[in-house]
This record gives C-alpha cells, sequence and structure tokens, in this order.
C-alpha cells in the first residue's frame, strides 16, 4: 500500500512538474525573425528554384567524410597496445591511402578549391 501512495505522489509531482515548465516556457512576444523559416540564407518567400552552388554542397561531402574519419582512426589508436604489431601497421596503413586516395580525388577534380 505505502508503495503505491509513493508511486501515485511522484506520478502527480511530476505532471505538476511538466506542467509548470509548460507555462513557464511560453514565449512572450512573437518576433518576425524567428518566426520565419530559416533556409540557408535563402528567403523562404522568394522563388523556390534558386540555383543554388555545388560548391557548397561538396565542401559539406568533404566534411562529413573526414569527420567519420576521425571517428575511425580513434579506436586504431586505441587498438595500439592491444592487437599484434604487424596486423595494427597493416590496417592504418590500408585505411591511411585509402583516405589519401580520396584526398588525391578530391584534388583532381578540383573539389578544394574556394575560387570556384
Amino acid at each position: 500500500m505505502m508503495i503505491m501512495s509513493i508511486t501515485i505522489f511522484f506520478f502527480i509531482l511530476s505532471n505538476l512538474m511538466m506542467m509548470m515548465s509548460m507555462i513557464l516556457s511560453k514565449k512572450s512576444f512573437m518576433d518576425r525573425e524567428k518566426c520565419s523559416p530559416f533556409e540557408c540564407g535563402f528567403d523562404p518567400k522568394s522563388m523556390s528554384r534558386i540555383p543554388f552552388s555545388l560548391h557548397f554542397f561538396l565542401i559539406t561531402i568533404i566534411f562529413l567524410i573526414f569527420d567519420v574519419e576521425i571517428a575511425l582512426i580513434f579506436p586504431i589508436i586505441t587498438l595500439f597496445k592491444m592487437v599484434n604489431m604487424l596486423t595494427w601497421i597493416k590496417t592504418s596503413f590500408f585505411f591511411i591511402i585509402i583516405l589519401l586516395i580520396g584526398l588525391y580525388h578530391e584534388w583532381n577534380q578540383n573539389m578544394l578549391n574556394w575560387t570556384n
């Protein structure tokens, strides 16, 4: 019986806290700039088929590739003391070669030029 009353008490308390947070978090004024959607610097009320620069898209893709690369390099560093040295060197070398080939391809395709 005691556990049931404690459960009901915490249920009511959590609901009251949620209600209070909803009441206190209401915006007090509406700002035109804050209410309008942000579409990558484009005005949402203008023409929807504005030509988009492919260069910005490619820079985003390059950033994502190198971001994932960092996430994959960290486990290689931590495995240094746990695995065979020859296996570690082969795996690390193979991974670095793949990344360097990708970087060369990006450079060869002029994706790294900021002047376009």
